[in-house]
C-alpha cells in the first residue's frame, strides 16, 4: 500500500468518524420518545388535593395550589385533609396531588399516618397488583427541611413511589422543597406551573430521567446545540466536527452569585428580615439582631423588673437584648419566634465583624431607648441611664454560641463593662469548653429524657442526646456562674421531677432556673395552647419537689411570681449565714475579668434581698417600683 493510499484511507476513516460521532450526537436528546400529551381526564370528578401537614405549611401551599387550579386555571379540584378520607376511594379518583410534609425522623404528620400507612401496605400486597390506580394520575411536592439529612422529603419520595407501583402515571416528577433553604416559594411555584401545564393538556416528552416539559424544551435544545462559544446553529461545517463534542456550560464562581462571598450566603434573607422586623426585631448586619425587651420598657416606666432583676439584680431598663447569631440547631414547640429564624448544625453563612456587631446593636438599642422619651413615668433619670447599657442577654433568638467570634464579642462586652448572660440549647458541647468566661452561663434544659426532649426541641442533630449529654457535663467545668433553664410546659415536661434530678450530676449547676413556658399566640409552627400554660403555684410546687429530690443539695431561694419563675440555688455555695447571695456584684465581676487571673462563681456574688427570697409577700416585685394593674372593661353579659 503506497503512502499516499493510506493517507487517504485514514483521512476517510475520520470523517467517517466525526460524521457518526455528530449524528450520534444529534439524536442523543438525552434518550427522548416522541412528544405527547397528557390530557385532561373526561372524567367530571373533581381531582383530589390532598394536604400531609403538621405545622400548617403544607395546608397553605396546597391552598395556594387550589386556588392556582380552580380559579385561576378552571381546574376543578377538591381540598382534602386525608384523615377526612377513606383510602380505598383511590381506584375511583382520576387526578391526586399531594403535598406532603415530612416530620421527626422522616415520618408523616399526624393527620396522615393511616393514609400513607394504608398505600404502604396495599403497595406490597400481592392482591392488589400493579394496576389498581392505572387510571389516575398524580402529583406530588414534598416540604421538609434537607438539614435532616437523608430523611429530607422522605415521606413525598415514598409516596411517589408507592403511587408508581400502584400503576398510577406521574404527571411531573415530585418537587422537593427545603423549608429552611430559603428557596421553597419559587421551588413551589415553578413545579405548580408545571403542574397547570400538563393538566391543560401541555406536550410532554418522557426521558430515563424524568419528563421535560414543553416549556423546557426550548433551553434543551439550546443546551444541546450550543458550543459554548457563541455557537448553535443546527448546520456545521463536517471539517469543523472533528475533535469537537458535547459542550459543558462554564462553571460560575460561586462568589460572584446573588450577592454571595466567598461562596457564603448571608443567613437572614429577605423573607426572613421581613418576619423578624415585622416581629420588632431590629437586624445587624446579615446574622445578628437586637430587640428591646418589655421589661426594660417597664423598669424604664418604674413598673418593674424581670425575673433577673430579683434573682440577680441586674437593672432591666439598662439590659439589651441581642444575638449574634439568628441561627439555632433546634425547632422548639415553645418557640417564640414561630420559627421565622434560619436553623443550621454548623456556621454556614458570610460572618460579620463583632467589634461591628456589639457597636450596631448598641446604636440601635438605644434608638429605640430614645423612643420612650415622653411616655407616661419615664423620667429623665431613668431614660438617661437606660441609653447607657450595663447588662446584655445574650439569649434573644437563635443560638449565639454558633458565632464562632463568639468570645471576641463577649470581650468587647465586658471591655465596655457590659454583663454578659449567655443561652446555649446544649448541642454545641465543644463551643461550651471553648467559651471565654462570662458572667452567667446558661443551658437549656427543656426535658429530663431523650424522647421528651426530641419531641419539644425537634433537634435538628441525630446525635442530639449525645450533644446535651455533653453539654450539661462542660458546665461542670466552667468556674463562673453557671444555670439549668427549665422550661415547663403543662402536658409535655412537667411529670419528670425524678429525671430531671438525675442530670443535675452531670453538670452540677450553680442554679437551676424554673419557668413556665409562655404563651405566644397561635401559629401554624406550634399547637400549644393557654392549657399548656402552668401557674405559678405549678412551678412552685414543681420546684419545690425538684429541690427535695436533690436531698438539701439545692433549695428553693427566690421567686418573681409575676414571671411565673423560681430559682434553686446550690446551698453550701450561696446560702452564708442562713442568707441567700444570689445577686451579682458586677463591678468586681469586671474587675476580676480585667485581672486576667482565674476567679470563680462566688468571687463575685452579693446579698440578696428579702424581697427578692422566696417566699417573701412581695413574690419577687421590688418595692422600690410600683405595682401596675391594667383595668379591664368587660361588657356585661345580657
Amino acid at each position: 500500500m503506497t503512502p499516499s493510499s493510506l493517507s487517504t484511507r485514514l483521512t476517510l476513516f475520520a470523517l467517517l468518524s466525526a460524521t457518526t460521532f455528530y449524528f450520534l450526537y444529534k439524536s442523543r436528546r438525552r434518550c427522548l420518545k416522541p412528544l405527547k400529551h397528557l390530557p385532561l381526564n373526561p372524567n367530571p370528578r373533581p381531582g383530589k388535593l390532598f394536604f400531609l401537614s403538621q405545622t400548617g405549611t403544607s395546608k397553605a401551599l396546597a391552598q395556594r395550589l387550589l386556588d392556582l387550579l380552580s380559579s385561576k386555571n378552571n381546574i376543578p379540584f377538591d381540598l382534602v385533609d386525608p384523615q377526612t378520607y377513606e383510602p380505598e376511594d383511590l381506584p375511583k379518583e382520576s387526578l391526586i396531588i399531594i403535598i406532603a410534609s415530612t416530620w421527626e425522623d422522616g415520618n408523616p404528620p399526624q393527620n396522615s399516618k393511616f393514609f400513607v400507612n394504608w398505600l404502604a401496605e396495599i403497595s406490597t400486597d400481592f392482591r392488589a397488583g400493579n394496576l389498581l390506580l392505572s387510571d389516575c394520575k398524580f402529583a406530588v411536592f414534598g416540604v421538609g427541611s434537607r438539614l435532616y439529612g437523608y430523611t429530607f422529603n422522605a415521606v413525598a419520595r415514598d409516596l411517589g413511589k408507592r403511587l408508581r407501583g400502584l400503576g398510577a402515571t406521574e404527571m411531573v416528577p415530585v418537587g422537593e422543597g427545603d423549608v429552611d433553604g430559603g428557596e421553597l416559594e419559587s421551588v413551589f411555584e415553578g413545579w405548580s406551573e408545571k403542574v397547570v401545564t400538563v393538566l391543560k393538556g401541555g406536550l410532554v416528552m418522557e426521558n430515563e430521567n424524568g419528563i421535560v416539559y414543553e416549556s423546557d424544551v426550548e433551553s434543551l435544545e439550546s443546551d444541546d446545540d450550543d458550543d459554548g462559544e457563541g455557537g448553535g446553529e443546527d448546520i456545521v461545517d463536517l471539517e469543523d466536527i472533528a475533535g469537537k463534542g458535547p459542550s459543558r456550560k462554564k462553571s460560575v464562581n460561586v462568589a460572584e452569585t446573588n450577592g454571595k462571598l466567598d461562596g457564603k450566603r448571608e443567613m437572614v434573607t429577605p423573607v426572613i428580615r421581613a418576619n423578624l422586623e415585622k416581629q420588632g426585631y431590629k437586624i445587624i448586619g446579615s446574622h445578628s439582631g437586637v430587640k428591646i425587651c418589655r421589661w426594660t420598657k417597664s423598669q424604664l416606666r418604674g413598673r418593674g423588673g424581670c425575673y433577673k432583676h430579683s434573682f440577680y439584680g441586674i437593672e432591666s431598663h439598662r439590659c439589651m437584648e441581642a444575638t449574634p447569631s439568628l441561627a439555632c440547631a433546634n425547632k422548639c414547640v415553645f418557640c417564640w419566634r414561630h420559627h421565622t429564624n434560619p436553623v443550621g448544625k454548623s456556621w454556614q453563612w458570610k460572618m460579620d465583624d463583632p467589634l461591628e456587631i456589639v457597636n450596631t446593636a448598641i446604636d440601635l438599642h438605644t434608638k429605640m431607648i430614645k423612643q420612650t422619651k415622653g411616655v407616661p413615668g419615664v423620667t429623665q433619670e431613668r431614660l438617661m441611664e437606660g441609653l447607657s447599657p450595663r447588662h446584655c442577654a445574650l439569649s434573644l433568638v437563635g443560638e449565639p454560641i454558633m458565632y464562632p467570634e463568639i468570645n471576641a464579642l463577649v470581650d468587647e462586652l465586658h471591655r465596655r463593662r457590659i454583663s454578659t448572660f449567655l443561652v446555649t440549647n446544649a448541642q454545641f458541647p465543644e463551643k461550651i469548653k471553648m467559651l471565654k468566661p462570662v458572667t452567667q452561663l446558661y443551658v437549656s434544659v427543656d426535658a429530663a429524657t431523650k424522647d421528651n426532649l426530641k419531641a419539644i426541641d425537634r433537634p435538628l442533630f441525630g446525635d442530639f442526646w449525645e450533644r446535651f449529654i455533653d453539654s450539661l457535663k462542660a458546665l461542670k467545668e466552667k468556674h463562673q456562674r453557671t444555670v439549668y433553664r427549665l422550661t415547663l410546659v403543662k402536658g409535655w415536661n412537667t411529670e419528670d421531677v425524678e429525671a430531671y434530678s438525675k442530670l443535675f450530676v452531670l453538670g452540677k449547676p450553680d442554679f437551676v432556673e424554673i419557668k413556665g413556658v409562655t404563651y405566644c399566640g397561635s401559629s401554624a409552627t406550634s399547637k400549644l395552647t393557654m392549657e399548656n400554660v402552668p401557674w405559678h403555684s405549678d412551678v412552685r410546687a414543681f420546684s419545690e419537689a425538684l429541690a427535695l429530690k436533690s436531698e438539701g443539695e439545692y433549695e428553693v431561694a427566690c421567686e418573681h411570681a409575676h414571671s411565673c419563675c423560681v430559682l434553686l440555688a446550690k446551698t453550701e455555695k450561696f446560702k452564708v449565714n442562713g442568707q441567700w447571695h444570689t445577686w451579682i456584684d458586677y463591678e468586681k465581676f469586671h474587675d476580676l475579668v480585667a485581672s486576667g487571673r482565674p476567679f470563680d462563681s462566688e468571687d463575685y456574688m452579693a446579698l440578696t434581698p428579702s424581697w427578692a427570697v422566696y417566699g417573701a409577700e412581695e413574690g419577687g416585685f421590688d418595692p422600690d417600683q410600683s405595682r401596675y394593674k391594667k383595668e379591664r372593661h368587660h361588657k356585661s353579659k345580657r
